[in-house]
């Protein structure tokens, strides 16, 4: 991917959260010229700051720099879910899963 197409995906994620490129350098600490610069190819992120901007977009680091379809990629609720649910011992884990799997029949096989 040369560094056009990366400034461009980044834009591309950027605007389509609805963000600033203001708003985006202050959730990175970094400043609005370097995301400009960025965007526009004259410059790429350190690998540091690709991993927030990757977890502020909820988009994985292989889809941001282009190594696997853009189609697979986590939903910020994804991540919200995974985040939340990492922190917790097997047994809520478990009472978790029992209860998606309850709510996953009737979605599955949805009466008519």
């Amino acid at each position: 991917m040369t560094d056009e197409n990366y400034g461009q995906q980044i834009k591309k994620l950027r605007i389509d959260l609805g963000m600033t490129q203001n708003e985006v350098a202050e959730a990175l600490n970094v400043t609005p010229g370097y995301i400009c610069n960025v965007e526009n190819g004259r410059t790429a992120m350190s690998l540091r700051i690709l991993i927030y901007f990757a977890k502020l977009t909820g988009v994985t680091l292989d889809s941001l720099v282009g190594r696997i379809d853009s189609d697979y990629q986590n939903t910020a609720l994804d991540n919200e879910i995974y985040e939340r649910i990492q922190h917790l011992d097997e047994n809520t884990k478990m009472k978790i899963l029992k209860t998606l799997k309850l709510w996953e029949k009737p979605l599955m096989n949805p009466r008519d």
